[in-house]
């Protein structure tokens, strides 16, 4: 799972239950879950971060 907030990305394990600090990170200031949200394989990426969304988006 990797969630991003600006030009900061944390990395956080996969799994059945995701950490608290996972949670945390994944909701905005609103207390929703960040936008955009996407399931790409078995990875999901939360919030927006050009790096991010072009290493996920490789061929």
């Amino acid at each position: 799972m990797v969630v991003a907030k600006g030009k900061k990305i944390q990395a956080f394990d996969g799994g059945r239950k995701a950490s608290d600090e996972a949670v945390t990170a994944m909701l905005g200031s609103t207390g929703n879950l960040r936008a955009p949200t996407m399931i790409i394989g078995k990875q999901i990426l939360v919030g927006f971060n050009e790096d991010a969304f072009a290493q996920a988006f490789q061929p």
